[in-house]
């Protein structure tokens, strides 16, 4: 591991923070982490049958286990992620992912939903600031103008992640048993870990530098994330959003199961299609999203807003009006592929508006809310509302949060053009303390 001031190289190396081949392998391996992240996380909703059967366990407590990782996520990511920014990202990811894999391996040897409630908060806490920090090193090893692209392929890779997840439980728990299943995808994360050393970093900025405020480090924080509107209405935009995401992608195989008939490990395979759609999407809509924001920079979130409304009638009829099963897949793979457009240009959008010291932290923020309002409410409602009304009822009701999220990210493009003016006179500021000619600043 090495460090890198927060500038591009010399010698025409068009914007990158270190050479391309090293940018590229950081790349790599962020989203290799990023891909097992969501494997750990998303393996043991083609658990759900055999755990209700085996415990006699409601469709809130099995929601429970889902969301209880992003609750804890949620709650860590800021203390991690301040971590990260003040001392070493590249470090604290290889603690993390080392941490999340032995929980994962942990599960295995549970007897019951206490134990295993437990071993899936302690997956959480390994988890923590996983997204924040892997978002920060990508926004900043790599040029302005390919965030939204590469985040939104990173974040695509918690989708993949997710696909797989939800097969390789199916596949594994129907031939060898649910608890063979944690053990098979928790240690590729610990070779991973290992691996990461060699991911290069860059160096800590100074707050004072560029955000204006005096005090302590908490004092400068508070200081430079409260600046910016944008940031704040583009990470609960993101985050009611993933509240649709997260309710289809853990009761999705369930549902297969219980409304078709169709067995567990096939349930698993349908609903993994699904979350692939949703991984295209994500990175499909962040290139759009970047075509459209190289004209002016707002219709970025302009789209965002209009994709988010598209997504909501499109999943409201697919589980409440569709005729077929065929009919149904198919309106259920354009939702899933619609779903997922904020993931990658929110976050491209916070780390536009966030000081270059506090990229991680910002990411952080984004992470707190997308887990804590997004993917921890999204499993657990939906499953409170399927003991109440049926999983299909639920399923109907829960994509009616797109509506608001295209509220948010409407009222975000008002004021992101001005962030970024903002941002861009902070940035001259750092590069002059520094010493650097404008063509060094980052």
């Amino acid at each position: 591991m090495s460090l890198h001031s927060l500038g591009p190289q010399q010698g025409g190396n068009n914007d990158y923070l270190v050479s391309r081949s090293r940018a590229w392998f950081a790349f790599a391996m962020t989203f290799a982490l990023m891909l097992f992240d969501y494997i750990d996380r998303q393996v043991i909703v083609s658990m759900f049958p055999h755990l209700k059967a085996a415990w006699g366990l409601s469709d809130k407590q099995l929601g429970a286990l889902v969301s209880i990782v992003s609750v804890v996520v949620a709650l860590g990511a800021m203390p991690v992620a301040l971590l990260a920014d003040r001392v070493s990202r590249v470090k604290s990811v290889v603690v993390m992912a080392g941490v999340w894999s032995l929980a994962t391996i942990s599960c295995m040897f549970t007897r019951n939903y206490a134990q295993l409630f437990a071993a899936r908060a302690v997956v959480g806490v390994g988890e923590s600031g996983y997204g924040s920090v892997g978002a920060a090193l990508i926004g900043s090893l790599f040029p302005a103008r390919l965030r939204s692209m590469l985040l939104g392929a990173f974040f695509a890779a918690g989708s993949i992640g997710a696909v797989l997840g939800v097969v390789l439980g199916g596949v594994i728990t129907a031939r060898w048993g649910w608890e063979a299943a944690f053990g098979v995808v928790g240690v590729p994360g610990l070779l991973l870990a290992v691996l990461y050393l060699f991911v290069p970093d860059y160096k800590t900025v100074a707050l004072q530098q560029s955000t204006g405020a005096r005090g302590g480090t908490l004092a400068q924080l508070a200081a430079a994330l409260t600046s910016s509107r944008t940031l704040w209405w583009t990470c609960l935009g993101a985050a009611l959003q993933l509240v649709v995401v997260s309710t289809v992608w853990a009761w999705l195989p369930s549902y297969f199961h219980r409304a078709h008939g169709t067995p567990v490990d096939q349930a698993a395979m349908q609903a993994a299609l699904i979350v692939l759609c949703s991984a295209a999407g994500s990175f499909f809509w962040g290139v759009i999203a970047d075509l459209f924001a190289s004209s002016r920079p707002r219709n970025k979130l302009t789209v965002l807003a209009s994709l988010c409304l598209l997504t909501t009638p499109v999943l409201v009829v697919a589980f409440g009006a569709a005729h077929s099963m065929n009919q149904q897949f198919l309106l259920i793979a354009l939702g899933g592929f619609l779903m997922t457009c904020a993931v990658g240009p929110a976050s491209g959008v916070v780390l536009d508006v966030v000081h270059p010291g506090l990229r991680s932290t910002g990411a952080a923020v984004l992470s707190l809310f997308q887990n804590l309002f997004g993917l921890a409410i999204g499993p657990f409602v939906g499953g409170a509302l399927s003991d109440a009304l049926g999983l299909q009822m639920a399923l109907t009701i829960m994509p009616a949060f797109g509506v608001l999220a295209a509220l948010c990210f409407r009222r975000a493009a008002r004021t992101y053009e001005g962030d970024l003016r903002k941002m861009a006179s902070a940035a001259a500021d750092t590069t002059q303390s520094a010493g650097l000619a404008p063509s060094q600043a980052a």
